[in-house]
């Protein structure tokens, strides 16, 4: 074994983070970026952002300079082989005992699994479902009425479909020779095996709480890296594609979620001075949300604080277009109180108009 210092792929002191020696690892064993994000389930972007820190922290000057240092440290070990199991998935080794977060379950987007940093297929979608279930339960177990109500709604199977679905499930993301290792069973119904799986839901949920937490304590900056951090997770809608009623509430309450951490996200750099940074997200966001008043209000008071009055107004005239022709209403009271701001260049705060919590 590496000396906990090689390990951690340091270099003159400086200990990368965990996420950080995930990259360095990857890159080590002959991974591009597009296979980096793959096996990690990421976006291309954060994968690129992770090493330029990388190679910032270790004062190393480029690609082929990383890859020798994570041999150098003893990071990757000539003969492993290209593809194997990142840090915090094994111990290194191949042994293919756990050290951490062995499944990863991707939910923000089409559900993705990965087995030691390889894909798996889980099945047809009703059998995603009950996976995606199973991994958002935040440690409870299932009762298999539970999983039907979740999955199927009131069109529920007669029969045993849920154990079949699971016994399954237990087949193609067996850990070892157990086959109980990842999925669980009590006497209340069905789980996963504490510690065994990383679920980005759940690594949102924790970076949105952090975040709110460090705007609470006046650290606007970590407030929106971590918010930034949080967005970053999102591959298209959440839970793509699957069934049942539990996939369509999370689905709308994750949406819900994006929403407000990207309306926190440019509150924080409003109030930081960082006008184009929270317009450009703002607008990108307005554009998907062309219904939601709240968003065009606070694209509106950023434009406003700008110094970009015509297109504050603009914001307004499309917004309310849109409200008539899609639903037939006209823009309710936020709205009308951000044309009214703009119009009167009044200074209220862009915090105002921002909607529910993240």
């Amino acid at each position: 074994m590496p000396t906990t210092t090689a390990a951690q792929g340091t270099k003159g002191g400086t200990v990368l983070d965990p996420e950080e020696r995930e990259v360095l690892y990857a890159l080590g064993c002959g991974l591009g970026d597009a296979e980096i994000a793959g096996t990690l389930a990421l976006p291309e972007h954060v994968v690129a952002e992770r090493l330029g820190r990388v190679l910032g922290k270790l004062g190393l000057r480029d690609r082929a300079a990383a890859i020798v240092h994570a041999f150098d440290c003893g990071l990757v070990v000539p003969g492993q082989g290209p593809r194997g199991p990142v840090p915090g998935t094994t111990d290194g080794r191949g042994t293919g005992t756990p050290a951490g977060p062995w499944l990863r379950v991707s939910l923000l987007g089409p559900l993705r699994t990965r087995l030691a940093g390889r894909p798996v297929d889980v099945g047809p979608v009703r059998q995603q479902a009950v996976l995606a279930a199973l991994a958002l339960s935040r440690g409870r177990s299932l009762s298999r009425r539970q999983l039907l109500q979740d999955v199927w709604g009131r069109d529920m199977p007669d029969g045993n479909v849920v154990p079949v679905y699971v016994y399954r499930l237990r087949k193609c993301l067996r850990l070892g020779e157990r086959p109980d290792s990842v999925i669980r069973r009590d006497r209340y119904g069905y789980g996963l095996v504490r510690g065994v799986a990383e679920v980005d839901v759940l690594c949102l949920e924790d970076l949105a709480a952090r975040s709110g937490a460090a705007e609470r304590a006046g650290d606007l900056p970590e407030a929106v890296r971590l918010c930034a951090r949080a967005l970053a997770l999102f591959r298209g809608e959440p839970l793509a594609g699957l069934p049942g009623p539990f996939a369509e509430s999370e689905r709308l309450r994750l949406g819900q979620r994006r929403v407000a951490l990207a309306q926190r996200k440019a509150d924080c750099q409003l109030r930081l001075g960082r006008h184009a940074e929270a317009i450009a997200g703002l607008s990108a966001l307005a554009g998907e949300e062309p219904l939601n008043e709240p968003v065009a209000a606070m694209l509106m008071h950023a434009l406003r604080h700008g110094g970009r009055r015509a297109e504050a107004l603009a914001v307004f005239e499309r917004a309310g277009r849109r409200l008539a022709d899609d639903l037939g209403v006209a823009p309710g009271e936020t709205l009308l109180r951000a044309r009214r701001a703009v119009l009167r260049g009044d200074d209220a705060g862009p915090g105002r108009v921002r909607a529910g919590a993240a």
